[in-house]
């Protein structure tokens, strides 16, 4: 009887809201944890086959990176050939991007990009080191966001002048996943890359997904279409406490707590809705904001009808 009590209370213990809690956000971080691994690993084996490959013809990561879609689009719609280094891949790559993004937002970055994995193995070693987090204040925060859209604009328009990759010999993302440090190290023509992978891998060790958040132009291009994705994160105020447990765990420092819905910079991580305490606070949902405009839009237009008729 005592061993049938004792199971009973250990059961119980593992459905106390806390401790469900606790073992959803181990469950769905875990496994974006192992998706994320799984592409890291895809990348390198690439980059690997690419650099062993005696013929040549095994295709570097540029192939498959989805904002040299992005880059090459306007050549080819305008000439049908592609910017040199990119491929139908990459066309075809981004537009299975785009789709996932009017679909699920910046979900790509927070499962799948290589690069926004690293630096979560930085924030985990970081912790693992007890090393305190810089907390870049809000007001400049805002500011510093903005340098993604100046990028992405910068890059487009370098690469349409030039017909060239024009980021891709600086490219943090692509000096370290290419492996070209590796294979081909050259410190007298690849320094500025070297240097500007190391400086954003430090500053990423201090500052959470620090890349991601003030200087990814294919964040930015993901942020602007996100705005307009059919599945949005959203609070209730109704059912929230603003006890704002939601916005610690967030990577990219979003103001969780007080979003109704929250920003079309969200990673879709999901790690403030598994945080959060109170049933029904935050949710995925299918509503997207321009349904409220919409909605709005209708009930105005309806409450207009009601007014002209009962005038008459």
């Amino acid at each position: 009887m005592a061993v049938k009590h004792l199971l009973f209370d250990r059961a119980t213990k593992t459905l106390t809201p806390a401790k469900a809690r606790k073992r959803r956000i181990a469950l769905t971080q875990r496994m974006r944890h192992v998706i994320q691994t799984v592409f890291v690993a895809f990348i390198l084996t690439t980059s690997v086959l690419h650099w062993l490959s005696s013929s040549g013809t095994t295709a570097s990561i540029d192939a498959l990176c989805p904002f040299g879609g992005l880059e090459t689009l306007w050549h080819w719609l305008s000439t049908g050939q592609f910017v040199p280094k990119t491929h139908l891949s990459n066309l075809v790559i981004g537009l299975g991007l785009l789709l996932g993004t009017l679909l699920a937002g910046g979900a790509f970055c927070g499962w799948i990009c290589p690069f926004g994995a690293l630096q979560d193995g930085l924030n985990w070693l970081r912790g693992k080191l007890h090393i305190r987090a810089i907390q870049v204040p809000a007001r400049l925060d805002r500011v510093l966001r903005y340098g993604r859209y100046v990028l992405l604009t910068l890059i487009l328009f370098q690469t349409i002048a030039s017909v060239q990759l024009w980021f891709g010999n600086y490219d943090p993302y692509k000096t370290i996943f290419g492996l070209d440090w590796l294979f081909n190290f050259n410190l007298a023509t690849s320094w500025i890359a070297y240097l500007l992978a190391l400086v954003v891998l430090v500053v990423s060790l201090f500052v959470e997904r620090a890349w991601c958040r003030y200087a990814c132009p294919l964040g930015g291009a993901i942020s602007l279409l996100g705005n307009v994705s059919l599945l949005r994160i959203r609070r209730t105020e109704a059912a929230c406490k603003s006890c704002a447990v939601c916005v610690k765990p967030c990577p990219v420092k979003l103001d969780v707590a007080t979003a109704k819905t929250i920003s079309s910079n969200c990673i879709g991580c999901l790690a403030c809705v598994d945080a959060c305490p109170r049933p029904g606070a935050l949710e995925v949902t299918l509503a997207p904001v321009w349904l409220d405009g919409l909605r709005s839009r209708l009930q105005r237009t309806h409450k207009t009808v009601e007014e002209v008729s009962h005038a008459r």
